[in-house]
């Protein structure tokens, strides 16, 4: 339902200001406050004055909804020709004579909802709608009244009197944005704080990160070298040790056999520390040699009977049984990596087993696989420690724990080599009751003899480092350019032929290539050739690393460095810091908003480049020629030039055209202007107050386009 609550005529200009007047009184009944009110008038003297200019005059009627949302209407018809060109002004392309055409744009921003409706030659109608606050409870009939008879008594026709109201509004806005800037400023002044202790805490991380690594390598150096040296002396022991108890060389009292028994043992346990330290190196080095047989499980559980007989002595109290096994069909896999797994999950069930049994058994599984199950009546594994028994070097404390010493590799090794084969361990376990192992391993191994344990590296763009394109067909060699890059301000994309390189290359833009010569059959110094002379990749580093000795054809085709393999991390990281080496350069932003202007500054603040400013189209493109920034941000609705244009005049100038341009706008754009902005790096839609959004599409877009942001450079804003 609604209620008509007044209507005037507009006739001559002084009804423009009577227009606003009353809007005011009427939206200060409805109890908007004086900031609603202030925008109310300022909508309604807009398109009231278009009524007047372009359309000889017409006619206001301000309404009150009651319906389920209630709202106040304002409507304005005017009796001129009516709008052609509705859509170019309320897209923002339209300037009038006076140079602005913003008023009708205004008007709708400052209202809740904005309607036209307009016919050549019927006139046009403009429908202002706000919705009414919620302390507004209802206006009587009396209240109507009393309203109207105010606004008759108001002197409307004093000019100066509302243009005195109007410069308090302004006063009032003015205040309101003066406290806005202070409270910006001061949660500038935090946010610097802030970051500061972040960039502090990741410098420290970084140098942790190094020193992990470096520890990472040098236990496997010790490990695959030290294991080698460990075993001769420990063989010898055993030897030796094993003719004392043959009585090859007399007898021995029954003291000398217990003492020889206790150095047998001894050196048998550090044997199979040394065995698991041996095995976990090679797994972690990368390869293992898998060596596939058809055999039965009959065979294996024979020869894992006869091996651990010996620990049964041990304790009598538990027994160790094998359950017959029924239609397993015939295994082809590595027999001893199997034998392997179940000899170190037997071992454990009997290192914390009391009394009761170990119970080995197996079945068939799902997808063509058998499962081997160790079942004990031990002490049992709490269920926060069921994954960290598969850490290495992890042992969990308990009764037995002092008694059933271990080194805390075998679990971890015995995962490692089921997923080697193509399977996983899993454990279930309960406190006091029992546990059991259980290793799900495929009927047929498929795999290469050879099995490389080497993850495959990622081709998706991380938004956060800078992109380093590796043309590299050798998996171990990309798998290591990962490792060495791991925790650096860089990330690995891999391209394994010539094929995949040109792909990536357009695609996105690297901030330095690392190529090998030899790829696949093919040779990569044609590709060396293309990127030097195109303009798009003539400035990217190239660095060749091959076993080719070529360095003079190398840096002669246009090479940054070469280096022979293997490749030193020390070499890669110098190389591509002189490349990450861009603070003092700068970015254009080319935007009239001055308030757009500060929020963008603000969301590149430790972009790590200088941030240079144009208040308009004709500025920006002058800036542009004289600053060669590396890269411009451009608004696309400005007074003098638009953005559109800007777009074209900088990609037709020889000394503008390789900028890129990234699009920072808030306007709604269809196919048509989608298809205009093709030479732009990305469209980026402004985000009301998202400044860590803005900052990452942002970061997106200039990594896309080869400009590294937020590393190694000073994050002072200087403009």
């Amino acid at each position: 339902m609604k209620l008509t609550l007044l209507t005037m005529e507009v006739r001559y200009e002084h009804d423009v200001v009577l227009a606003r007047q009353r809007a005011r009184y009427v939206s200060a009944a409805l109890k908007f406050d004086v900031q609603e009110q202030t925008r109310i008038a300022t909508a309604v003297s807009e398109i009231v004055r278009n009524a007047f200019e372009y359309g000889g005059g017409g006619s206001i009627e301000f309404q009150l909804d009651n319906g389920l949302r209630r709202m106040f209407l304002i409507s304005i018809r005017d009796k001129g020709r009516g709008i052609r060109n509705l859509d170019e002004i309320l897209g923002g392309k339209y300037v009038s004579k006076t140079g602005m055409g913003l008023g009708m744009i205004g008007a709708k921003r400052l209202m809740d909802d904005f309607h036209v409706e307009t016919e050549p030659g019927k006139g046009t109608v403009v429908t202002l709608v706000k919705t009414i606050p919620v302390k507004f409870t209802r206006l009587s009939n009396t209240d109507l009244n009393a309203l109207l008879t105010t606004i008759e008594r108001k002197p409307s026709e004093n000019p100066y009197e509302e243009l005195e109201q109007q410069n308090k509004e302004l006063m009032r806005t003015l205040e309101e944005l003066r406290s806005r800037q202070a409270e910006l400023a001061q949660l500038n002044k935090e946010l610097d704080e802030t970051n500061r202790g972040v960039v502090a805490l990741y410098a420290e991380l970084n140098d942790k990160a190094d020193f992990l690594q470096r520890a990472s390598e040098l236990k496997s150096h010790f490990l695959s070298n030290m294991s080698h040296e460990f075993r001769t002396p420990l063989n010898s022991v055993l030897a030796l040790s094993q003719i004392l108890l043959d009585r090859m060389d007399g007898d021995l009292t029954s003291e000398q056999e217990k003492q020889v028994t206790f150095i047998r043992r001894s050196a048998q346990d550090l044997t199979d520390l040394v065995n698991d330290l041996l095995d976990l190196a090679k797994v972690e080095a990368g390869k293992v040699t898998i060596r596939p047989s058809a055999f039965n499980v009959e065979t294996l559980f024979a020869a894992l009977r006869g091996m651990l007989r010996p620990l049964l002595s041990q304790n009598s109290s538990v027994s160790l049984v094998f359950e017959d096994p029924v239609d397993i069909p015939e295994l082809y896999t590595d027999e001893a990596k199997i034998s392997q797994v179940l000899r170190n999950f037997i071992s454990n069930a009997l290192k914390f087993t009391e009394r009761g049994e170990v119970r080995v058994s197996v079945q068939t599984g799902h997808d063509n696989t058998v499962v081997f199950a160790v079942a004990d009546t031990g002490i049992g594994i709490a269920s926060e420690n069921h994954e960290r028994i598969f850490e290495e070097w992890t042992q969990v404390e308990g009764k037995l724990q002092k008694v059933a010493k271990g080194t805390g590799l075998g679990l971890p090794l015995s995962r490692k080599l089921a997923q080697l084969l193509g399977g996983n361990v899993y454990l279930r376990s309960q406190v006091g009751i029992g546990s059991t192992f259980f290793a799900a391993i495929p009927v047929h191994f498929f795999g290469a003899t050879e099995a490389v344990y080497v993850p495959d590296v990622r081709r998706e763009l991380d938004g956060s480092k800078l992109p380093v394109l590796v043309v590299e067909d050798n998996r171990e060699a990309l798998f290591i350019y990962e490792k060495y890059l791991k925790g650096s301000p860089f990330q690995v994309v891999p391209a394994q032929d010539l094929k995949e390189a040109r792909r990536a290359l357009q695609e996105f833009r690297p901030v330095a290539i690392v190529l090998d010569v030899l790829l696949q059959g093919e040779h990569s110094w044609n590709l060396l050739q293309e990127i030097k002379q195109q303009p798009a990749t003539k400035d990217i580093p190239v660095f060749v690393v091959t076993v080719v000795e070529n360095q003079q054809k190398a840096l002669a085709l246009g090479a940054t460095a070469f280096h022979s393999k293997p490749i030193d991390r020390i070499w890669l990281l110098d190389q591509l810091q002189a490349v990450q080496q861009f603070s003092g350069e700068q970015i254009l932003i080319v935007d009239d908003d001055e308030v757009s202007r500060y929020l963008l500054k603000g969301a590149l603040s430790h972009s790590g480049y200088r941030l240079l400013e144009a208040h308009g189209g004709n500025e920006g493109l002058r800036l542009a020629r004289e600053a060669k920034p590396k890269a411009i941000i451009l608004d696309l609705a400005m007074p003098d030039l638009s953005g559109f244009e800007v777009l074209e005049l900088l990609k037709s100038d020889p000394q503008t055209r390789q900028i890129p341009v990234v699009i920072h706008t808030s306007q709604e754009l269809g196919s048509h202007d989608r298809a205009l902005l093709q030479a732009a790096v990305d469209i980026v839609p402004k985000q009301g107050g998202s400044r860590e959004l803005t900052s990452a599409r942002i970061a997106e877009a200039l990594t896309r386009a080869g400009l590294p942001f937020g590393r190694g450079a000073s994050s002072e804003l200087h403009v």
